[in-house]
């Protein structure tokens, strides 16, 4: 039996899991619980085991830890890359191939999305070819949901590929070289993911795209344009002698007057207890149908300009374009309202609608400046061409129109060749990756590729936390010897079984638990565990760890699984259903391929 310590560390870890999982509980919430749980619960009921203590403190060693920092760094340089644009050679060269031969393009944009992702994490990656699939599909009529799905996974299926690829990758690594095995080499599992990776991808091209019903974007269905006009206040009318106030009111409550034109050289602020004369002219904005409805209630006359509303003289926007804007990791929206960020007066556009997975669009209330965003959030906005290209520009947030133009600076060649810089060392083993990315922040910094705002930026709270609370569940229940008896009981529970179906039977439990879970919790809590197997039953430990480390990136079953699924679930207007459809047949197959090579290849 296990130990009161390892008894309360393993219940901590499933109520871990639970929490994880909660949508309604930010996964920052649940990991800062868990590790206040493991420091305060060491510290009031400390644990000796051999003569050695249990401290507190070392459950915080996470903040610290090599593969953090490596993660973090990773982070920060893939927003140099977006910063400065230094990919937009490959999204040109994408986007012509696409008018030629579309069938081709599609594998090929499969091909690179899923090579670059290998070496840059695959957020910058998607959001250098959200636009490009959806100016493509815009132009063509083809449907943007056939292309966007499987354009993402392409992505989750190249990170899987090197030791950088992903977050989950590197801490695998990192904890698998602490508990003694060999350090892997950045391309040392290459070969099958390769494989494996060929299949899926014939998959994606050939038998994804036509599993995917031809869904629009919920927000494409629904085209509120804002409009500027003014409102004649006549003679007898209702509001002649009336208060701003009392105007609001009786339109009900919303009445949104940016002046009140007195004369030609007369203009009034729009205060409450400001009277409305006849002749005065309400400059207002809003959708037509709401300005019709001023007109009505109020009893005045619509003009634009010197002409009259009317069914010959519509409402017209001169230079006024619609675009969606979404929310990804790192944007200055993700996590605040566009109230607080000041979104509108910045960027001087109009924001129209919100939509986000699962819910209806909100369209055109005053509610929608204070929903706190998250990273997946489709705005919809209105503003001229060049707005909407400086906002493009500046790399803030993922902008998607009609343009296929991308964001691009003269230090774009320069940031290429510091990622290049920072890969290509530690891919030869002359220096560990984290050094490397280190150093290759410093000249990105240096040279102005990055600012320290757009470094923060590129930083995560949830990430960070996730990985620190999973890093110290995965010490307490080694240092309890909780890991060694989970490890026992799997054992004892599959006695009889050859090896290679437990190896496979380990990695299809990490592809479930990453689709319901965190994929850093899910990796680091099981890599002890498949350790632990491995050295019970005599085998490898390197095919037991990679079992936990190619399951824990199957995140392919369900939106929530992965950051990047979110964004192309926004984008290609998706279900959860859709999701299912699709990623449960490439889970299957990428674990139908491990389970054959990885036994192969280590002789299990």
């Amino acid at each position: 039996m296990p130990n009161p310590h390892a008894i309360a560390v393993m219940v901590l870890t499933g109520l871990a899991l639970i929490l994880f999982t909660r949508e309604k509980i930010p996964l920052e919430t649940s990991s800062l619980f868990v590790l206040v749980a493991l420091t305060l619960g060491f510290e009031l009921f400390p644990y000796q085991h051999d003569g050695t203590r249990i401290h507190a403190d070392e459950f915080l060693l996470g903040f610290g830890h090599e593969a953090l920092v490596a993660v973090c760094a990773l982070m920060i340089a893939g927003q140099g890359l977006v910063r400065t644009g230094a990919l937009e050679p490959v999204g040109r060269l994408l986007a012509r191939a696409w008018g030629s031969a579309p069938a081709l393009s599609l594998l090929l944009t499969l091909a690179v999305g899923a090579f670059l992702s290998a070496f840059v994490n695959n957020v910058p990656i998607v959001v250098l070819l959200l636009p490009i699939l959806i100016s493509v599909s815009l132009r063509t009529g083809l449907p943007a949901s056939r292309v966007l799905m499987p354009m993402g996974f392409a992505t989750l299926l190249g990170g899987m590929g090197t030791t950088i690829g992903t977050s989950t990758n590197l801490l695998v690594v990192s904890v698998a070289a602490e508990m003694g095995l060999r350090h892997f080499g950045m391309f040392d599992f290459a070969v099958p993911v390769l494989i494996a990776g060929s299949v899926a991808l014939l998959y994606l091209w050939l038998v994804a795209p036509r599993m995917l019903p031809p869904r629009e974007n919920q927000l494409n269905d629904t085209s509120p344009r804002v409009f500027t006009a003014q409102l004649l206040i006549p003679e007898e009318s209702w509001a002649d002698g009336r208060t701003l106030k009392e105007a609001i009111e009786k339109a009900g409550g919303e009445l949104p007057v940016l002046r009140i034109l007195r004369s030609e050289n007369a203009q009034l602020l729009p205060l409450p207890d400001a009277v409305l004369r006849a002749g005065d002219r309400l400059l207002l904005e809003d959708t037509p149908e709401r300005l019709k409805e001023y007109e009505t209630v109020l009893e005045g006359q619509l003009w634009a300009g010197d002409t009259r509303v009317d069914e010959e003289h519509p409402l017209q926007a001169e230079d006024q374009q619609l675009a969606e804007v979404v929310v990804t990791q790192g944007s200055s929206l993700e996590g605040a309202t566009l109230a607080q960020s000041r979104f509108v007066d910045r960027h001087h556009l109009r924001t129209l609608a919100l939509h986000r997975p699962g819910w209806q669009p909100r369209l055109l209330r005053r509610d929608i400046h204070d929903v706190r965003l998250q990273v997946g959030d489709i705005v919809l906005i209105q503003g001229s061409r060049e707005q909407i290209e400086r906002l493009k520009h500046e790399g803030d947030v993922l902008v998607l129109d009609a343009t296929a133009e991308l964001p691009h600076t003269e230090k774009a060649p320069l940031a290429l060749a510091i990622m290049a810089g920072i890969v290509l060392p530690a891919a030869l083993g002359w220096i560990p990756i984290v050094y490397s990315t280190l150093a290759g922040i410093l000249l990105m910094l240096a040279t102005g590729c990055l600012g320290w705002r757009d470094a923060s930026r590129a930083l995560s709270s949830q990430v960070i936390l996730i990985v620190v609370a999973s890093l110290a569940l995965g010490r307490a229940l080694l240092e309890t010897g909780g890991a060694e008896w989970l490890a026992g009981e799997f054992v004892a529970a599959t006695g009889g079984i050859p090896p290679a179906v437990m190896l496979s039977g380990l990695m299809l439990l990490m592809a479930i638990f990453t689709n319901i879970v965190s994929n850093n919790a899910a990796a680091l809590i099981g890599t002890p565990i498949a350790i632990g197997i491995a050295r019970q039953l005599g085998l490898p430990e390197e095919p037991f760890v990679l079992a936990v480390l190619f399951g824990a990136n199957m995140s392919y079953a369900t939106p929530i699984a992965y950051k990047t699924n979110l964004l192309v679930m926004s984008a290609g207007g998706y279900t959860f259903g859709d999701f299912l459809k699709v990623g449960i047949p490439l889970t299957l197959i990428m674990w139908g391929m491990f389970s054959w090579l990885l036994p192969q290849l280590y002789n299990v």
